[in-house]
């Protein structure tokens, strides 16, 4: 493999449509301010490398990337790309990584408002973002100790599964499908809304007016905190740990709740079961009690 090391390269198309090299302690900045430094490579690595141009992997395959800066100039840094191993890396530039395939990403920093549009399989592990419309139609993600602080996550994503993660975000996992989230914390507004077939397990939701309008919902031994006006619309399957501010005109299914202060049946419509564990609980419920029991 040819290899460049310690060069600094700012001319347009620097290194286009080269294979099998090793590009290490190099710099892609300059007056020329040229683009597409990497576009249409096969079998690269990259290591401890700073990007401060805008394109640079563009249509490339069976790329590594490792301890290396992408900074916010570093526009859309990864499209049409494939087969792709990043680590120990900051990816700061605004639509970092989309229509991309079989991504692998660890031990990375993140910060790019609209990271991982239409990207199909991608592994993420001990790593952290920052991001609005993270993932937005993506699918087959698989997510291990990632920490996210962003706005409108995971939306219309599909076939997906999240593990020990934190999730602070708004409308997160609008339009979902064939989800399951486990042992993760998930903070922010109106969490899931028009899912279907998503489960959490083992999580801690927070947030108002959470997991409504969903189907095929699943909650497995959660706990929900500050959460009120909870499964409206929705078709559920839950066991709740925890006392929920209020529940709203579930559609159908079975809630069993530790605790609630307010259930609101005020739709016809609505026939979700409601079975309340705590005894001598005081319950405010705006229709009759036959939705709910309390055991």
């Amino acid at each position: 493999m040819k290899t460049y090391t310690n060069l600094t390269f700012d001319q347009e198309r620097a290194l286009y449509g080269s294979q099998n090299i090793i590009v290490d302690h190099c710099r892609f900045d300059g007056e020329a301010d040229g683009e597409s430094a990497l576009k249409e490579n096969r079998d690269i690595e990259v290591y401890d490398t700073y990007f401060n141009l805008r394109y640079p992997f563009w249509h490339d395959d069976q790329v590594l990337i490792a301890d290396s800066e992408m900074t916010a100039n570093c526009r859309a840094a990864l499209w049409y790309s494939n087969n792709v191993t990043i680590r120990d890396t900051k990816l700061h530039g605004i639509k970092a990584l989309r229509e991309c395939g079989n991504i692998v990403i660890e031990n990375s920093d993140i910060d790019s408002t609209e990271f991982g549009w239409f990207t199909r399989g991608i592994t993420m592990k001990h790593s952290s973002a920052i991001s609005e419309y993270f993932m937005l139609r993506s699918n087959h993600l698989d997510f291990d100790d990632v920490t996210l602080n962003g706005k409108y996550s995971f939306q219309y994503i599909t076939d997906s599964t999240f593990d020990n993660c934190h999730f602070d975000t708004k409308d997160a996992f609008w339009h979902a499908k064939n989800v399951v989230v486990k042992n993760s914390v998930i903070k922010g507004e109106y969490l899931a809304w028009y899912s279907e077939n998503i489960t959490f397990e083992n999580c801690v939701i927070i947030g108002t007016q959470p997991l409504c309008y969903c189907r095929g919902l699943k909650l497995i031994n959660c706990q929900m905190i500050d959460t009120d006006l909870a499964f409206e619309k929705s078709e559920v399957e839950a066991t709740v740990t925890s006392t929920i501010k209020s529940i709203k005109n579930p559609a159908k299914g079975t809630i069993n709740v530790y605790d609630v202060e307010e259930i609101i049946m005020d739709d016809d419509n609505a026939k979700g079961i409601i079975n309340v564990a705590r005894q001598n609980h005081m319950c405010m419920c705006h229709q009759t009690q036959q939705h709910h029991a309390c055991l």
